[in-house]
């Protein structure tokens, strides 16, 4: 009997996941010249698409060109060169799934070293502590300034349809642009965008009603949401479920449903909870409350390494499991569940007390295992994370370099717009 793990999802707007197993977004930040996709993408995405993944979603491409979360972020604008994206989307589905592109605008995340611009809902910056000058402080955005975000999100969905992307994620979660508006600790306006949730979420609910305008009927529309910011006053599961509620009639097809920020990075796992349940799948419990009032069917992502949590995760009614460091470790673990077998050992844990540094640590553990994906080589899990931040570091600051000398100039602020 076929596990329903590896049974066909239908979606909404037509098309059909061939499983229910994800590649969920992990930020490559590995942007070639032009913060373009280049042939390390094509190998890294071919890895994965004939590892048995019925969908991988790509790390976040960024709609702004003068907005991004690191130097490295790839761009898609009116201005790319689609060839690349084209490039991209063929090596990712050449193993039979599909592709979707996950679109995203950092908001008051863009670290304090780089050009640009620092955007948010309000003048409230991230708080951390000690490391909080990392990022810089954001101005409050404009009505005009929203509009035209919006419009970007737009402009980059459908060029990724024209690219041949089978379908588009709206990132609204991990404290960046979207989910910023979403929560009342970042979002003090006082005019049509803050306030109650209603007004909190319109700029969210308008993006998605954008993209859906310019893209075709059958080209997949999702969202990632947090089911909790996981900080006192922030958005909650309740938020969460009334989100979720906003966006079914408007041509989402899916909704994953992550959480925490960088100010409580909860995505990163909660090492402290020792239940098996919790380290494995971070937002279980809350996913299931939220799957009994969901009009919309949810993907869950967040810590989850084996076929039998990935199964508990479908029983408790979730449609689509997503994993992303399990597969930077493991690329091909879906047919390793089809054929009895499990993961290669996880990463090195990071047990530094210091939860910004070892939440920077561990991304930078999970890039390091990209990069050799990336290059043809195999993952090496065992790489200490002290080692992968400083590689990580380095390489920053090259691409640092890169992309000041790309950034084109504009009357309004001096760089893109």
């Amino acid at each position: 009997m076929t596990s329903e793990l590896f049974s066909p999802l239908p979606l909404r707007s037509g098309g059909v996941l061939p499983n229910r197993i994800a590649k969920a977004a992990m930020e490559e930040n590995m942007a070639g010249d032009g913060q373009l996709p280049d042939e390390r993408f094509l190998t890294l995405y071919r890895r994965w698409a004939a590892g048995g993944t019925g969908l991988l979603i790509t790390g976040n491409v960024m709609v702004h060109a003068e907005a991004l979360t690191g130097p490295a972020g790839v761009v898609l604008d009116a201005r790319a060169p689609l060839e690349p994206f084209a490039a991209w989307a063929r090596a990712a589905k050449s193993g039979g799934g599909a592709v979707w592109m996950q679109l995203n605008h950092p908001g008051r995340q863009v670290g304090s070293d780089m050009p640009g611009v620092v955007w948010g809902p309000s003048d409230v910056p991230v708080d951390l502590g000690r490391h909080s000058g990392r990022f810089g402080r954001p101005t409050p955005m404009t009505a005009e300034r929203i509009e035209a975000t919006v419009a970007r999100f737009a402009v980059t969905a459908a060029r990724a349809e024209e690219a041949g992307f089978d379908g588009v994620q709206i990132h609204a979660a991990h404290g960046y642009l979207l989910s910023q508006f979403l929560s009342p600790l970042s979002n003090r306006r006082t005019d049509r965008w803050g306030g109650p949730l209603e007004n909190r979420a319109r700029m969210l609910l308008d993006t998605v009603r954008a993209v859906r305008a310019v893209v075709s009927p059958s080209f997949a529309v999702s969202v990632k949401l947090n089911s909790a910011d996981f900080q006192r006053g922030g958005f909650d599961a309740e938020d969460a479920r009334r989100v979720i509620g906003m966006l079914a009639p408007l041509g989402v097809d899916l909704v994953e449903l992550s959480g925490g920020n960088y100010e409580s990075p909860a995505m990163a796992g909660r090492p402290a909870d020792a239940r098996t349940r919790a380290r494995e799948a971070y937002f279980l419990d809350l996913a299931e409350e939220l799957v009994a009032t969901s009009p919309l069917p949810l993907m869950l992502t967040g810590g989850i390494t084996r076929r039998a949590t990935a199964e508990e995760a479908l029983r408790g009614g979730v449609a689509v499991v997503g994993m992303g460091t399990a597969l930077a470790v493991t690329p091909d673990l879906p047919l390793r569940w089809q054929r009895g077998g499990e993961a290669d050992r996880p990463l090195r844990p990071v047990t530094w007390s210091d939860k910004t540094l070892a939440s920077a640590a561990g991304m930078a553990q999970v890039r390091h295992q990209l990069r050799r994906l990336a290059r043809g080589g195999s993952p090496r899990p065992g790489t200490h994370p002290a080692r992968a931040l400083v590689c990580e570091g380095l390489r920053q600051q090259r691409a640092l370099r890169r992309y000041r000398a790309w950034l084109p100039t504009t009357e309004e602020t001096g760089r893109a717009a």
